[in-house]
């Protein structure tokens, strides 16, 4: 190479090193911003837009995102929110969660619209009841209105080995259901009480927000599983369709424009989002940088 290639070479990737590292400086003038607000940005900064709750895989309690759904709420450039459901379920509770803070939501005044994916069953149509309306795929998967609990039982195979559990208990059905002992019929009566309370309290949130008497709910509320159109006859759904559909309907029933923007609620604090973007960013740079001086697969090599 001549002297004027190589100096041209140092020059770009003297630029290369320089871009990289203001890049740095900029992102963490953000994380110095956000840390300083403490991790809460301005809801301002946003815009008008609507507010996008996905629900997927098991259902549990989650504390952080219930507090998101609650911010949400006090904010005023959030026009909407669709809540998009793709869930076989999860446990009792943490759907009875995510209902009271959707139904919390539509109280304090914003248009909530349920949209069922896949897979939208138990716990996952539990959390849709407090929409204003719910639209669902033909195929989806939903219903299954009931609660479950199981164990299982291996003391005669323990017996087979030679192995005798001891268990103390501070009373005669702390250890029920166990799998060292088959169920006592006190402890079955007990287990018993508790599914079927569980159960009226999904049946009630069905007819309340279904607005549907108990007598029609109640043989659909037996556990079983629809289709989307199935639901629609039964009247678990409103209409057919998905984002966009739900979209139209925030447009023509509550002015939210389809242009507004749509934004993910996202459980994680401001800082937490920061530093997830600064560390994507800084590793895609780095790469970005070895590549170029030909250190990284893929890289073009001079010949």
């Amino acid at each position: 190479m001549t002297l004027e290639s190589d100096l041209l070479l140092d020059r770009r990737r003297l630029k290369r090193q320089l871009g990289f590292w203001r890049g740095a400086l900029i992102l963490g003038l953000v994380l110095g911003g956000a840390l300083y607000w403490g991790g809460k940005l301005p809801d301002a900064l946003g815009g008008e837009h609507v507010a996008r709750l996905p629900i997927s895989g098991t259902i549990s309690d989650d504390p952080k995102l219930l507090r998101e759904i609650a911010r949400v709420s006090r904010d005023s450039q959030v026009r909407a929110v669709m809540v998009v459901i793709d869930s076989p379920g999860g446990t009792v509770a943490g759907g009875e969660g995510l209902y009271r803070a959707l139904r919390a939501l539509r109280e304090a005044g914003k248009p909530v619209v349920a949209v069922l994916g896949g897979t939208a069953a138990s716990a996952g149509y539990m959390v849709a009841l407090p929409a204003e309306r719910i639209f669902s795929r033909e195929s989806t998967l939903t219903g299954s209105i009931g609660v479950i609990l199981q164990s299982f039982e291996v003391s005669e195979l323990l017996g087979r080995i030679g192995l005798r559990p001891e268990t103390l208990t501070s009373g005669p059905l702390k250890d029920q259901p166990s799998p060292f002992r088959p169920l006592t019929e006190e402890g079955r009566a007990a287990l018993a009480a508790v599914v079927d309370d569980m159960y009226r309290q999904f049946l009630g949130m069905v007819v309340e927000n279904r607005h549907m008497p108990e007598e029609q709910v109640r043989p659909l509320a037996d556990g079983r599983v629809m289709t989307g159109r199935q639901a629609l006859a039964a009247g678990l759904v409103d209409a057919i369709g998905g984002e966009a559909e739900a979209r139209g309907w925030l447009a023509a029933t509550h002015g939210v424009a389809a242009s507004l923007p749509v934004r993910e609620i996202d459980p994680r604090s401001a800082t937490e989002r920061v530093l997830s973007l600064a560390s994507s960013t800084v590793w895609q740079g780095g790469i970005a940088a070895l590549r170029a001086e030909g250190w990284w697969p893929g890289a073009i090599l001079p010949r």
